[in-house]
């Protein structure tokens, strides 16, 4: 018997079969998991994958079994740095037939359930990750029975997933190595979050051109942000009531760059003549800020476009390596960066 045809036909009763339970409950677990308890979802979405029951059949190309449709996971939608990005992901997609979902992980608690729910229903064919985290627990063995995942932006080793992104530490080194060769000895860095691997290496690469121009890191120099304007207007309050207060500030995103800038002339200082701001992405607001930002520039559409063709070679059956595909990054010099005084 052809083992498609198996698969596309099981329907909800076979589900419920299987479960042991009634189709009215197979139905709930399923659009309402909330209003099931969690033994009886567990049976539900076991017999699921068992039967091979999907819901949305009709709809999918019944021969292969697909849904044509990508999940899209973002640490937080409201960053501008993931518009290109995702651009850059959907005009792809679009070109070989594909629909993308987005799903947001600053509402991680919420949307968990909706994840996992649209994973065992074969709503899905494959998942790209644009930070470094699944959006749900899933064991080493559990990971085997996911979609294809490629990772965008991140790199995370222990994931052991294809990955596109850029050289976080050199990009970082330059950034600070040209602040150094503008003359400035008193530089400091506003970090985005520590748990983000590219915030850790975006950190080294400060660390590392401030020790090879024989100079000391010092803790005081090093504030912590979030990655929000909010963030960097605070962090650049704190580094600025300093005995000795930095010339030159390397900050992880444009976002906190550009909050660090507003908070420093609310302070009464002139940048660059007072201050000298770099930040990194190259996002849109940066080239029309006064002054204009110098920062790191990340090809964002590239990054989804080179991210979506590697998924699309997975879900043509195609084995695709694990690790890194480097891009290229470059740093801007704009208005924001000047010698000191």
């Amino acid at each position: 018997m052809d083992q498609n045809r198996v698969i596309t036909s099981a329907t909800m009763k076979d589900v419920a079969e299987q479960a042991g339970v009634s189709t009215a409950t197979v139905s709930r677990a399923l659009m309402n998991p909330e209003k099931v308890s969690a033994p009886t979802r567990q049976r539900v979405e076991q017999a699921v994958i068992a039967v091979g029951y999907s819901p949305h059949s009709l709809s999918r190309n019944l021969k292969r079994n697909e849904s044509r449709t990508i999940l899209v996971i973002i640490p937080d939608i409201c960053d501008p740095f993931f518009a290109d990005v995702i651009q850059g992901i959907e005009r792809t997609a679009a070109e070989h037939g594909y629909l993308v979902l987005i799903g947001d992980c600053a509402q991680q608690n919420q949307q968990e359930k909706t994840f996992i729910n649209l994973i065992i229903t074969k709503q899905i064919d494959g998942m790209l990750l644009l930070g470094s985290d699944l959006p749900f627990d899933a064991s080493k063995e559990e990971q085997r029975n996911l979609p294809p995942m490629v990772m965008a932006n991140e790199f995370a080793p222990e994931l052991e997933l294809p990955t596109v992104h850029i050289d976080n530490l050199t990009a970082a080194y330059e950034a600070v190595h040209y602040l150094l060769g503008l003359g400035h000895q008193r530089i400091a860095c506003i970090t985005g979050p520590e748990a983000m691997p590219l915030c850790q290496y975006r950190l080294q690469g400060y660390i590392q051109a401030i020790r090879r121009n024989g100079l000391t890191v010092e803790s005081q120099y090093i504030a912590n942000g979030d990655f929000s304007y909010e963030s960097g207007a605070l962090a650049l309050a704190k580094l600025m009531s300093q005995p000795t207060p930095p010339t030159a500030i390397f900050c992880h995103n444009d976002m906190m760059a550009i909050g660090a800038m507003y908070q420093a002339k609310k302070l009464g200082l002139r940048i660059p003549q007072d201050l000298s701001i770099v930040g990194f992405d190259d996002i849109k607001l940066s080239q029309f800020y006064d002054p204009p930002l110098t920062t790191v520039a990340q090809p964002r559409f590239q990054l989804g476009r080179e991210a979506m063709l590697l998924l699309l070679e997975q879900l043509n059956g195609h084995s695709v390596q694990s690790g890194s595909r480097l891009l290229d990054s470059e740093l801007i010099i704009r208005g924001s960066t000047a010698a000191p005084r």
